[in-house]
């Protein structure tokens, strides 16, 4: 049985899954506060579905990137579950689950969130035989660098992920009617796809785990920049 647990973004979503099976699954897409919310989730989602957390043998996570807010309120409940029920941790990139989300799309699919100032956290993935392959790692890049690369590529791309309507037009302004932006209903991460990709990964020691930011804070590369002045 493996618990995911997913708050890289505003989507708090979390599941349970037994021999790749959907047991149940629990997703708000809402801007509050995660903390306050994710362990009585868990809680109930657990009694709901019958299950204890001794019955557990996995827990997985979506290890980023992501807000860092988010990503370390997940990342810690998850290694704290997985540390006390002495079971293994696996950490699944966020734009890797978002990507799942267009497993049956033939061509590249870029998973994209919003990294401001017109970056974006990036991954490319392509699936093949029902399986998505990284084509780019994941990576914190201006969008219009990421685009260069598929501008003469002429064929169709698709996006997934939340962007704003200034994202879309530079995407629409570099690839044209090559650019696929995938339903809204897709744009949002879900623990199903998270606990899937889970399934065959050993996982590691949680207290070694720790999770993929991509860049620094603001504040901390403040911090830095305040050091080498000095």
């Amino acid at each position: 049985m493996i618990l995911g647990i997913d708050t890289a973004t505003d989507t708090m979503s979390i599941a349970l899954s037994n021999k790749q099976q959907i047991v149940g699954e629990f997703t708000t897409n809402l801007k509050k506060n995660h903390s306050i919310r994710l362990l009585p989730a868990i809680d109930a989602l657990l009694k709901e579905c019958q299950v204890k957390p001794n019955e557990l043998n996995k827990i997985a996570v979506s290890r980023g990137p992501g807000s860092f807010t988010g990503l370390r309120i997940g990342v810690t409940t998850a290694k704290t579950l997985a540390y006390e029920l002495e079971i293994p941790l696996v950490g699944i990139s966020s734009l890797q689950v978002l990507a799942q989300n267009a497993i049956f799309f033939e061509g590249p699919i870029i998973a994209l969130m919003d990294a401001r100032r017109n970056n974006v956290y990036a991954g490319v993935y392509e699936a093949r035989k029902g399986e998505l392959m990284s084509t780019l790692p994941d990576q914190h890049i201006a969008l219009v660098d990421l685009l260069a690369g598929f501008e003469a590529a002429e064929k169709s791309v698709l996006f997934v992920g939340v962007l704003s309507e200034a994202l879309q037009e530079i995407i629409i302004e570099k690839l044209g009617s090559w650019a696929i932006f995938a339903p809204l209903y897709m744009t949002y991460p879900r623990a199903a796809a998270l606990v899937a990709l889970a399934e065959n990964e050993a996982g590691e020691d949680p207290m070694n785990f720790v999770p993929s930011y991509l860049k620094l804070a603001e504040a901390e590369n403040k911090w830095l920049e305040a050091r080498e002045k000095q």
